[in-house]
């Protein structure tokens, strides 16, 4: 008989590594789409709002790339400049990208609510607190700064452009953990509101969890999920968990506010040797 023996960690949870707008800041993620629609505006091509935010999460560079390959999106550059997106012209997009985007961040950096109150639930249970995300180290400074402003510190914040290749692969997680020293991998979870951050964090090795109803996937701010009918609101929500389940999230909740018993029934399967 061949026995095979294997190590499992039983402790708590040690770190929560959390996307940055969508999870803790930016309500409904305008920031980033706006300017999408912008940037291609100014090649003379007009993007809807559900073209400019289906990539979203993953760095902006690659997201201005897969806007580009979108059949609807590339058939309308087409008639437009009688050829197809080439490399060159995403690098011109991507500088016009990155200081609109960076004037822009500020207005969008309003903390989404129950953010303060997680990170001191955080704290509680003494997880430290990283970030992963779409933005480079320079739109960082920004969001970051204003995120402090507001009370929220993250222990550790490493952008897209800092590891070799962003969301879904699962270096910006990995960072985090080392410059937190924090293991085993199963010791964290990763937090984010789009597909690629449920990636991201299964690629880690992490727990997910994915935030339906403050994401991408609904798309609204505050304002705009408050003046939505009942049944539209648990329409739109449902639509956005069932895909974020789809990409094989572990747990799906509506915000921030509700991961205290998110975090007990992890701690709880982790106490009884599950993995993620």
């Amino acid at each position: 008989m061949e026995l095979v023996f294997r190590r499992t960690y039983r402790g708590s949870l040690k770190c929560a590594i959390l996307d940055w707008a969508g999870t803790t800041l930016d309500y409904g993620v305008y920031a980033p789409a706006v300017v999408f629609l912008d940037v291609f505006r100014r090649q003379g091509v007009e993007i809807t709002m559900p073209e400019a935010r289906a990539p979203m999460g993953v760095h902006k560079k690659d997201h201005l790339r897969r806007i580009a390959e979108t059949p609807t999106v590339a058939a309308r550059w087409r008639q437009l400049k009688g050829r197809e997106v080439q490399e060159q012209d995403i690098e011109a997009m991507y500088a016009d990208f990155v200081p609109l985007q960076l004037a822009c961040l500020g207005r969008y950096a309003r903390l989404i609510p129950g953010t303060l109150e997680a990170l001191a639930d955080f704290r509680a249970r003494r997880m430290l607190t990283g970030t992963t995300t779409g933005y480079t180290r320079a739109m960082v400074e920004v969001v970051l700064q204003e995120a402090q402003r507001q009370g929220y510190r993250p222990d550790c914040t490493v952008a897209a452009d800092e590891v070799p290749a962003g969301r879904p692969q699962p270096y910006a997680c990995w960072q985090n953990a080392i410059q937190l020293q924090v293991w085993p991998a199963e010791a964290c979870v990763k937090i984010g509101d789009t597909a690629p951050d449920v990636g991201e964090g299964l690629n880690a090795g992490m727990w997910t969890v994915a935030l339906a109803l403050t994401g991408n996937e609904v798309g609204l701010n505050e304002q705009e999920v408050a003046a939505l009918a009942p049944e539209e609101r648990r329409r739109r929500t449902r639509a956005a968990a069932e895909k974020l389940a789809a990409a094989g999230a572990h747990y799906v909740v509506d915000g921030i506010w509700e991961l205290p018993p998110v975090l007990d029934d992890i701690n709880r399967r982790l106490a009884g040797g599950e993995k993620p």
